[in-house]
């Protein structure tokens, strides 16, 4: 669970996580959202909610990276990792858009379908980066 191989995972797929969600969702569809909300649940932005979201972000990734150690089986690469991914992102972007669509009053049915679109391409791209660690640092066989 805490092998090199998962820690380095962890934090590439952090760092890429936090940086690669900022420019989806803090910069490039932020005035899409902004007009399919249909309520203003956003908080201010402080020192404190950049932390969290960098906390939230590690906590997914090392979930992730743990998972994907598992799912796997010793064989890494790019595509095993988007395809992981895709399927975590299915699970996130299309299963709690749709119970948040049935529960609550965030975003419209555009919206909704929107960030499940945009959680599978999101999450594929992390699982490619959490494969692509997991390959670079893999044990090299003996010749």
């Amino acid at each position: 669970m805490f092998s090199k191989q998962n820690i380095l995972a962890t934090l590439a797929g952090t760092v890429v996580m936090f940086i690669l969600g900022y420019l989806i969702w803090g910069m490039a569809t932020a005035s899409f959202f902004e007009v399919h909300s249909l309520s203003d649940t956003m908080k201010d932005d402080s020192e404190m909610s950049m932390l969290m979201i960098f906390l939230g972000n590690l906590v997914m990734a090392f979930a992730m990276s743990s998972l994907y150690g598992k799912w796997s089986r010793g064989h890494h690469s790019a595509s095993e990792g988007l395809q992981f991914g895709a399927w975590i992102g299915i699970f996130i972007g299309v299963g709690m858009n749709l119970l948040w669509y049935g529960t609550s009053k965030l975003m419209d049915a555009t919206g909704h379908m929107a960030e499940g679109v945009l959680d599978i391409i999101f999450y594929a791209i992390i699982g490619m980066v959490i494969a692509l660690v997991y390959k670079a640092t893999a044990a090299k066989a003996a010749a």
